[in-house]
C-alpha cells in the first residue's frame, strides 16, 4: 500500500550504556526491547559510551562516566531520539540530560527506586559492587525514597570475580536478597545494569519481590511517552 504521508515512525528509545562493554550494551538493549509489550510502536536502540571502564565498580568511575554519557547522546541525531534510558544503576549524567533534552530521560536507578518504593513499600538493594554502596544509598535519598529504604546488601565476592562466574553471581545475589528480606525489605532491587540477566532469573525463582531496573525504566518511559 502506498504511503499516505500520515504514518508516524516508531518512537525511538535510546538506551545508553555508561560502560564500554559492547556485549553488555547488546544484552541490555535486548532486555529493553523485550519489555516493550505495552508500547509496541516503539523501538530500543542500544548505544555505548566511547570512553571509560568496561565495568563501573567505584565512585570515581561512576562520576567520570556521566560526561561520557552526555557526550555520547550529544553525538546522536536529536531528531531521531524520543526518549533516553541511562542504563547504569547510578544514573550517571541523567540529571544533566534531563535539563538539556526536550524528551524523557530515565535512569534505571531512578525507575527501580521509584517502583520499589511505590505506596510506601519497604525496599532494599542487592549488588556486587561493594564500593558503590554509598553512592546507591545517596541515589535513594536523591529521589526522596529514604524513609522506607532498608539499605544495600552485598555479595561476598567482588564484581569482576562474579562477572566471570554467572552461577556464583546468581547464588551470592540470592543470598544478599534473602538477607534484605530478613531485614524487613518487601522488595529488592538487583542493582546493576550488567546484572540484568541474573535479576531476571532471580525474579522467576525468588520468593521476594524482585525489581529489575531495565524493565522498570522501560515501563517509566512508556508512561511518559503516552502523556
Amino acid at each position: 500500500m502506498p504511503s499516505t504521508g500520515t504514518e508516524r515512525r516508531a518512537a525511538s528509545i535510546v538506551l545508553v550504556n555508561p560502560n564500554t562493554n559492547e556485549a553488555t550494551t547488546a544484552m541490555m538493549a535486548d532486555l529493553g526491547r523485550a519489555s516493550l509489550a505495552e508500547h509496541p510502536a516503539a523501538t530500543v536502540h542500544g548505544v555505548t559510551v566511547r570512553r571509560g571502564p568496561a565495568m563501573i565498580i567505584d565512585p570515581a568511575a561512576l562520576a567520570d562516566s556521566a560526561q561520557a554519557v552526555i557526550e555520547r547522546i550529544a553525538a546522536l541525531d536529536a531528531a531521531a531520539v524520543d526518549a533516553v534510558v541511562v542504563s547504569a544503576i547510578g544514573d550517571p549524567g541523567r540529571d544533566e540530560l534531563e535539563v538539556r533534552l526536550p524528551v524523557p530521560v530515565v535512569g534505571i536507578g531512578q525507575a527501580a527506586i521509584l517502583e520499589a518504593a511505590a505506596d510506601g513499600r519497604k525496599f532494599a538493594m542487592a549488588t556486587t559492587t561493594h564500593e558503590l554502596a554509598g553512592s546507591l544509598s545517596a541515589l535513594v535519598e536523591h529521589y526522596g525514597c529514604s524513609a522506607t529504604f532498608h539499605g544495600v546488601f552485598l555479595t561476598r565476592s567482588a564484581p569482576l570475580e562474579l562477572a566471570a562466574d554467572p552461577d556464583e553471581q546468581e547464588a551470592q545475589l540470592r543470598e544478599a536478597t534473602e538477607a534484605a528480606v530478613a531485614a524487613g525489605a518487601e522488595a529488592v532491587i538487583i542493582a546493576g545494569g550488567p546484572l540484568s540477566e541474573t535479576a531476571r532469573r532471580l525474579r522467576e525463582t525468588s520468593s521476594a519481590v524482585i525489581i529489575e531496573p531495565i524493565p522498570a525504566a522501560i515501563a517509566r518511559v512508556q508512561r511518559l511517552l503516552a502523556r
